[in-house]
């Protein structure tokens, strides 16, 4: 990694300006036609695809992150993201009529209208910068709302990227960065948004939804935890379980939110799962890890002296595979810890790192026991050809999402939304998820102002009566649906003919 940028942080008169150009854009409604989403979608595809080369470089100097990591697990899942957004908006901005009650029948049109939710405040984390920075934003145009975006000052080569492109080529009076740390975001926080999107850790999403809750605020919260996997299969394919592991463990070195974070295995199999992660890792990054160009570092020190005060509060024993680190270049070797207790300091918290605990099962209910001991994940995984055990998993647990017998990869499908649950999250986006987030869904009725109709109403109007309370029971109580025939139905439907030619005499005659 190269010596990152001064990263230049906006000052307080610059963020409070954005906070007012934010609001004072979506209040003039320009974001809100679809030729314009289209404009900065399209707008957005070409900030990727004209500067892919330099965010490849931008995130190798903050992370070391591979050029392959970055393109696969960043630039192309936003564009996957700008593709979905650009070939459904029309539908997904439509009305979506809605048939209204017997009571409202006559006259009445119900419709569902999908408007902008209005400024957003969109918080981004280090370890995707681009991604996450990017894709929350694609909902944010498809939806015709504005947004302030705040990157991580941990990821400095990207954020200043990012602060020279983002007003280069999308609308910056709609779309503005802001760059700074604790006392910047605290100003940002600290205004009235219409929604806050926010990707992190737990700690800081207490801080922002008690921000949010002063406005009363709608919030996303994408957050992470330990997330468990279940190899209880002791004739699977050891090789391919270990390889599709290793790929989430050390796909930007472990600091993923739904990387998998601990193993749930039998003491059976635990010594073939253990050979094959060791062949695995060979594999993937020869027998000496450091020289490899294609795993990733820790992003600063910080969180080096966090995961290694973890390592080192381990038994050192029961480390079978990796566990040497270098602070000066801010790495951890890929590393299994065997025979791991659920006390060990490795099981306190999110490792976000290449260091995967294995804690030996007797079977799938001891598994499941100690998931469910532990606050829900934002990902579970379970490696099994057993569709009656992955049922079981499934129905005795939660988390966010999950993956069968792969890891990381449900998120890579766009039109599944992602999000989490409880202590991981709340909210989802991704694909239509993410125009939803963005959007307020406005029900609306529309009568005509007629006395057609009228008599089915009169139940409503003072003064009441018992005559009156019977009709309005008549047109609002629905049948028991579990008796409901067709006979009831037909005689409702007669019944409101009658009253309708009765009305319409009526009113003919008062012509």
């Amino acid at each position: 990694m190269t010596t990152p940028p001064s990263l230049r942080y906006n000052t307080e008169a610059e963020i409070q300006k954005a906070i007012e150009t934010s609001r004072r854009t979506f209040q003039a409604g320009v974001t809100r036609p679809l030729a314009y989403r289209r404009q900065q979608l399209e707008r957005l595809w070409k900030l990727l695809d004209e500067n892919s080369s330099i965010i490849c470089d931008a995130v190798w100097d903050d992370l070391r992150k591979p050029k392959n990591e970055v393109i696969l697990g960043e630039i192309a899942v936003i564009k996957q993201d700008i593709a979905i957004a650009y070939e459904n908006l029309e539908q997904w901005a439509k009305d979506e009529p809605i048939t209204p009650s017997f009571l409202n029948r006559l006259g009445t049109t119900c419709v569902q209208r999908k408007e902008p939710r209005g400024s957003a405040l969109l918080i981004s984390p280090w370890n995707y910068p681009i991604q996450l920075a990017l894709t929350p934003l694609v909902g944010v145009i498809a939806a015709g709302c504005t947004a302030v975006i705040k990157p991580s000052e941990l990821a400095p080569s990207t954020a200043k990227l990012l602060a020279d492109l983002v007003p280069l080529y999308l609308d910056p009076k709609s779309y503005i960065l802001i760059n700074g740390a604790i006392q910047e975001t605290t100003q940002l926080l600290a205004a009235k948004w219409d929604h806050i999107f926010y990707t992190g850790n737990g700690a800081v999403a207490k801080i922002v939804m008690r921000a949010a809750a002063e406005h009363l605020t709608t919030l996303t919260l994408e957050l992470g935890g330990k997330s468990p996997v279940f190899v209880l299969d002791d004739d699977a394919n050891m090789k391919l379980v270990a390889k599709r592991i290793s790929f989430g463990k050390t796909f930007n070195a472990g600091q993923s939110c739904i990387a998998p974070d601990y193993v749930l295995v039998t003491e059976k199999s635990e010594a073939k799962l253990i050979e094959a992660f060791r062949q695995s890792f060979e594999e993937m990054f020869g027998k000496d890890p450091k020289k490899s160009p294609d795993l990733g570092r820790i992003i600063c020190h910080r969180h080096f002296h966090r995961i290694k005060k973890l390592l080192d509060g381990t038994d050192s024993s029961k480390i079978v595979v990796g566990g040497q680190t270098d602070e000066s270049e801010l790495y951890f070797a890929p590393t299994i810890v065997a025979n791991v207790s659920v006390n060990d300091p490795l099981m306190s918290d999110e490792l976000f790192a290449p260091i995967l605990p294995l804690i030996r099962v007797r079977d799938v209910d001891e598994a499941i026991e100690i998931v469910n001991a532990q606050e829900d994940a934002l990902a579970l995984y379970v490696f099994s050809n057993d569709k009656k055990q992955i049922k079981k998993i499934l129905d005795s647990t939660r988390s966010g999402g999950v993956c069968v017998n792969d890891t990381m990869m449900h998120v890579g499908e766009l039109k599944l939304p992602f999000g989490g649950i409880g202590p991981s999250g709340m909210g989802a986006y991704h694909g239509k998820a993410s125009f939803d987030t963005f959007t307020h869904t406005r029900s609306t009725m529309v009568k005509k102002l007629s006395v057609i109709g009228e008599k089915i109403s009169e139940a409503r109007y003072a003064p009441y009566s018992e005559k009156n309370l019977s009709l309005g029971r008549w047109a609002l109580e629905p049948e028991p649906p579990f008796k409901k025939g067709v006979l009831n139905k037909g005689i409702k439907w007669v019944i409101l003919a009658v009253l309708l030619s009765f009305g319409y005499k009526r009113y003919s005659s008062n012509q």
